[in-house]
């Protein structure tokens, strides 16, 4: 497989070690130093992967538009207009987007959709996620992922940490909180406190390599899928 690599940071230098090792080929790669150099440079790679910063989207875009090159996308952080570019992407290839490319954060976020409507409001959700101190979004792309597994309407009001007299929770609310430190990989925590009971879910990364494992491994299934926006569970589950 030949990987048009955007982002030479932790998981970009990751990524490209361990698809050379496997006998994978970096065609080119960019970073936000050179990113411009996209607009020159023509289709060269089976498959984008793009674990850069959100600033690189729109050269992506054009880049996507002009070659109709496969996508695979982990960049976090992204705005509302980065978004909607993003998606607008699938006219033109096939296109997925995931905060998370561990098959354990799938297999969460699946059993998540089918829990909390069980549940019900007669629980408070709390969601918890720590990372390493170089980490520069909060809270984590992965958790926000967790939040919509369990609140895929968007009914409830995200509470990012509490301070001072915030008054007692209300029943509408989920709580978001985002430890920093040292050089945990990615720990995260879904608790659903009820009456005298708690059920909790938590998902534990020993390192990196579970994200670029399943991030190569989406990128082989990606070429040759029909054009639209994919995301982990249509892939994996076909729902």
């Amino acid at each position: 497989m030949n990987i048009l690599l955007i982002g030479r940071g932790r998981m970009g230098q990751s990524i490209q070690e361990t698809a050379e090792a496997a006998g994978d080929r970096i065609a080119a790669s960019f970073d936000g130093l050179d990113i411009d150099g996209l607009s020159r440079l023509g289709r060269v790679g089976d498959v984008i992967m793009d674990f850069s910063r959100p600033a690189a989207m729109s050269h992506i875009a054009d880049y996507v538009r002009r070659t109709g090159t496969p996508l695979l996308s982990g960049t976090t952080g992204l705005g509302e207009a980065e978004r909607r570019t993003l998606e607008s992407l699938g006219a033109y290839a096939p296109v997925l987007w995931s905060a998370n490319y561990s098959l354990g954060i799938a297999v969460l976020y699946r059993a998540l959709r089918e829990i909390a409507p069980v549940l019900g409001e007669d629980y408070d959700v709390e969601i918890t996620e720590t990372h390493h101190n170089q980490k520069e979004d909060a809270p984590s792309g992965t958790a926000n992922l967790l939040l919509q597994a369990v609140d895929p309407a968007g009914t409830l009001t995200p509470v990012y940490g509490r301070q001072g007299m915030v008054g007692k929770r209300t029943p509408r609310e989920v709580g978001v909180h985002s430890l920093r430190g040292g050089t945990e990989a990615g720990t995260h925590s879904v608790h659903f406190f009820g009456p005298d009971e708690e059920i909790a879910f938590t998902h534990r990364a020993a390192s990196r390599r579970i994200f670029v494992n399943g991030a190569l491994h989406m990128a082989r299934l990606l070429p040759g899928k029909p054009k639209g926006l994919y995301d982990l569970q249509t892939i994996l589950f076909g729902a």
